[in-house]
């Protein structure tokens, strides 16, 4: 039997690949500018992706197929958090009760001959 791998046989180094390394470089270097956010690479989709660390119900996480995209989606994703955090809640939800204004001296409100008040 031969072969490199066969026992008995010296250790050799073998050349280890680095795949898309100028990619996961740029994923690295995303992740150094963007502190708020966990930038990689996936290989297998060649895409990049980024996964948001601030406190939220839910996961925020984007991608795109270039760093620049990713940049933008990532900016989109922190206007939309900046949105919700400073807008006033919409639909059926409560909105907190406003102060109460003076209004003068209190008025009576007179009864309407159908005996409700007007």
């Amino acid at each position: 039997m031969t072969g490199r791998h066969r026992e008995g046989q010296p250790y050799s180094l073998v050349y280890r690949r680095v795949w898309d390394g100028p990619a996961r470089a740029e994923a690295e270097r995303l992740s150094q500018v963007w502190p708020e956010w966990t930038v990689f690479y996936s290989l297998s989709k060649r895409s990049f992706y980024a996964v948001a660390s601030w406190d939220s119900p839910q996961l925020v996480g984007v991608e795109d197929a270039t760093s620049e995209g990713l940049e933008e989606r990532m900016q989109e994703a922190e206007m939309t958090r900046l949105l919700q955090t400073t807008l006033p809640p919409r639909g059926g939800e409560e909105c907190p009760p406003a102060e109460p204004r003076d209004r003068g001296p209190a008025r009576r409100r007179r009864s309407s001959p159908g005996g409700r008040a007007a």
